[in-house]
């Protein structure tokens, strides 16, 4: 019996009147230009944390979320990160929340809503340099390192993407173990925004 089809979705996550937060859906943007493999379910969620937690129920075996993380890099700079699974919470723990688009706090939420096993969920991120705090900082637009770094995660896209639909488990999505590893942190400094030498 041939076994079903991986099942893959790229989510773009970000507020796009609040600077570099629009990483996200810009990189969904830019890959109309460059698309995916047929099957990919590509959609950009913006701030419905709701829905994305919903669409992760769906029987996905991988998961890559697209966002602007601070992690502590250079602005510009991507970072495949493995996202641990939701933790056990005992039963008086609040609900998770239902707002808002923190990756974690979206986890949580399908895993709440949920009875059934959460796909494996990557983060693609990009370090930021500006990141307003909230609605009366409304500033449109990504910074310039950050827009740099729009090209550089769709060419990691098209990288990781028939990797893990050949194995949604490969450990080095990237194809390269250096840069890549499960539930670490990992920067990818040649796919970020700079000169060699920021490198």
């Amino acid at each position: 019996m041939t076994p079903p089809p991986t099942r893959l979705l790229v989510a773009g996550v970000g507020n796009i009147f609040l600077a570099d937060d629009a990483f996200g859906p810009e990189v969904i943007r830019a890959l109309e230009d460059r698309p995916l493999p047929p099957g990919v379910r590509v959609r950009d969620f913006g701030i419905r944390g709701l829905d994305l937690a919903y669409e992760l129920l769906d029987g996905y075996d991988t998961a890559v979320l697209v966002d602007a993380c601070p992690l502590g890099h250079r602005p510009g700079t991507l970072s495949l990160v493995e996202a641990e699974p939701p933790g056990g919470e005992g039963p008086g723990a609040a609900p998770p929340e239902a707002h808002g688009m923190d990756p974690a706090k979206v986890l949580a939420l399908a895993a709440h809503l949920g009875d059934g096993p959460l796909p494996r969920v990557l983060v693609l991120a990009c370090e930021p340099q500006r990141l307003p705090s909230g609605e009366e900082d409304i500033a449109p637009g990504l910074s310039d390192p950050v827009r740099e770094a729009v090209g550089g995660a769709v060419s990691a896209l098209h990288t990781m993407v028939p990797a893990l639909l050949a194995d949604p488990s490969a450990a080095d999505p990237l194809g390269r173990p250096e840069e890549s590893a499960p539930r670490l942190t990992a920067a990818l400094p040649h796919l970020a925004a700079g000169t060699a030498e920021d490198r």
